[in-house]
């Protein structure tokens, strides 16, 4: 028997609406292995909780974290809801760096050539891995005069966080297709040529692993002339953030792009997609890529069983997206959130 407790983020906006067919595909998963069992507990976390208790991320709740397997998180944000210094709340990136989440997996793939807008029946594949505890984001602690003449933010990278994240990123490649592109820009900012050079460091370790880097604006050009060359990317925090979101573009938008965010000890799974206010509750947001970060949270825990149950996922997704006609309407399609979410449910029974 393996049981796990999941602690539910829900958050702001589609959250909600997106989180429960991740509930639902999961609780079909558990159905078809007897010996998998869930709990999930859900908790208030983002905006909203901040509008009601005066904390998106109260510290009561935050304690509870450690004593779950792993959190699977909607979307957290409203655009209303700000700072005094005019930045948003962000407490999923709060969640990242006070359980030191520095791997963040950005799986890009396509499920059938109508989604891209590239003119190419050429299938995409790759991983993005964006370290997600330092880099640029490392300046959002501070904060800025908005009357002032000017406003400075510091890139940070340190040794520790980049050899655990190219560890990280060759472990993977040997289990793909054996090939780490970094991305950076070392021949312009001292920080990136510094990561180059732990980048060169860690790779003599893996001597099967195909290595080559680009330039961040480079690499912007070869993913939308080349994507499928890539396997595995890795890159600094801000350039992980632009990226993925160039890279969901390809594959047919953020409701289609998963993704996790690993420590070594604790683990998040949500969307790449933020909480589209406009649209919460009108029964139209694309559960794909939250049912698809519920299949990541299945591969990373342990056990057979846990293994298992995510292929069967991952396979049901596929097997459903074949077909081109179930999509929610950002994909062109005109399916409603929870038929597309009953449609991969029933694949996963079957």
């Amino acid at each position: 028997m393996s049981s796990f407790k999941i602690a539910v983020l829900p958050g702001d906006g589609i959250g909600s609406d997106v989180t429960n067919e991740s509930l639902k595909a999961l609780s079909a998963v558990a159905a078809a292995i007897p010996t998998l069992h869930f709990q999930f507990d859900e908790f208030s976390v983002g905006a909203g909780e901040f509008l009601k208790r005066g904390n998106p991320l109260p510290e009561e709740t935050f304690g509870q974290f450690p004593n779950y397997d792993a959190i699977l998180l909607g979307a957290m944000g409203l655009p209303g809801v700000r700072w005094p210094d005019g930045k948003e709340m962000t407490p999923q990136i709060d969640l990242r760096e006070r359980l030191d989440l520095y791997c963040g997996l950005r799986p890009i793939k396509t499920y059938h050539p109508n989604d891209t807008p590239l003119k190419s029946q050429r299938p995409i594949d790759f991983v993005l891995i964006r370290e997600s505890t330092e880099g640029l984001f490392a300046a959002r602690h501070g904060s800025a005069d908005l009357n002032s003449d000017s406003a400075t933010d510091s890139m940070r990278i340190t040794r520790h966080a980049s050899v655990r994240l190219f560890h990280s990123a060759f472990k993977l490649a040997r289990t793909r297709r054996k090939k780490v592109t970094l991305i950076d820009k070392a021949n312009v900012l001292p920080s990136m040529a510094y990561f180059r050079t732990i980048f060169n460091e860690i790779a003599k370790e893996y001597p099967d692993v195909e290595t080559e880097a680009n330039y961040v604006d480079a690499a912007a050009l070869f993913l939308v002339r080349r994507p499928w060359d890539f396997d595995v990317m890795v890159t600094e925090n801000m350039f992980g953030d632009i990226l993925s979101d160039l890279a969901a573009g390809l594959v047919g938008g953020m409701g289609m792009a998963p993704s996790a965010d690993l420590g070594d000890k604790y683990a998040v799974f949500q969307p790449s997609h933020g909480t589209a206010p406009d649209i919460a509750g009108k029964g139209i947001a694309n559960p794909v890529a939250m049912i698809l970060s519920a299949a990541m949270m299945l591969d990373w825990l342990p056990g057979d069983d846990a293994k298992r149950g995510g292929q069967i996922l991952h396979r049901a997704v596929a097997e459903v997206l074949a077909d081109p006609a179930n999509r929610t309407p950002d994909v062109g399609g005109t399916m409603k959130t929870h038929d597309l979410g009953d449609k991969i449910a029933q694949a996963v029974r079957a």
